[in-house]
């Protein structure tokens, strides 16, 4: 019991008198805990940055494909006589010229595209084949100045010409009938010439500032990712119809 009450005694004296000594440590300590734990958060921030990047990656390739999806799906839906065939293929690429409005398409000869056959997109008439290969097919666009369209324009049933001029809004020719052209009047093509069905969409008559009337597409031809080329078996092919190198010479 002597000795117990001495070493009592003796940690009553010393442990006070070095609590300077035990403090510092103590402080050193919580320093160390906390630098190990900022490494720790830092580390689990890089990693999250990191996990938020690939996120963002996927994000937009998920709208990318969403915005496929949904031009696919209006594509689906353009009404077409259902005597008629088509095919729905993926644009690969537009001439670059100014000169010329046409797109390439990845359909040919394999696939049953014949030369002459109608295009649409989802919302309506883009143009023409007017070439046809193997595997793909060349498209002249209703801008290019070689288009022409036999069109009906409502609520009168006029006949007229969409005559392409290398613009986003061609020109209203050789209108038939008396009766004036009213902005907004829409316009669908007439199936005279055999050449394109009748009945698809082209758009609508506006007057630009020329004074002219004109049509507004209803299909945007600088978003052209999917096209239908629509099949009429009925339609002749022309002897001399020339192929993709020769019509690009």
């Amino acid at each position: 019991m002597r000795v117990e009450r001495f070493r009592l005694a003796l940690l009553n004296e010393i442990v006070p008198n070095v609590t300077f000594l035990t403090n510092p440590i103590k402080s050193l300590g919580r320093i160390v805990s906390d630098l190990t734990s900022y490494a720790n958060v830092h580390e689990q921030n890089k990693s999250l940055k990191l996990e938020l990047d690939r996120m963002k990656k996927w994000r937009e390739a998920a709208l990318q494909l969403e915005q496929k999806n949904a031009k696919l799906r209006v594509l689906n839906n353009l009404k077409l006589n259902s005597a008629l065939s088509w095919v729905t293929g993926e644009v690969l690429a537009d001439s670059g010229s100014p000169f010329s409005s046409s797109i390439l398409v990845n359909l040919g000869s394999e696939d049953g595209i014949i030369d002459g056959a109608a295009v649409a997109d989802g919302l309506g008439l883009i143009g023409r084949v007017s070439g046809v290969e193997r595997k793909l097919s060349r498209v002249i666009l209703l801008s290019d100045i070689k288009s022409f369209v036999p069109a009906i324009i409502e609520p009168n049933n006029q006949e007229a010409i969409v005559r392409g001029d290398n613009t986003s809004i061609p020109l209203i020719d050789f209108v038939r009938g008396t009766t004036r052209i009213q902005p907004g009047a829409r316009v669908y093509t007439s199936g005279k010439g055999g050449v394109y069905p009748a009945s698809i969409l082209i758009g609508k008559a506006v007057l630009s500032v020329d004074k002219k009337m004109r049509i507004k597409l209803a299909a945007n031809l600088n978003q052209l990712d999917y096209v239908k080329i629509i099949i009429n078996n009925r339609l002749k092919i022309p002897l001399d119809a020339g192929g993709i190198i020769k019509s690009l010479k």
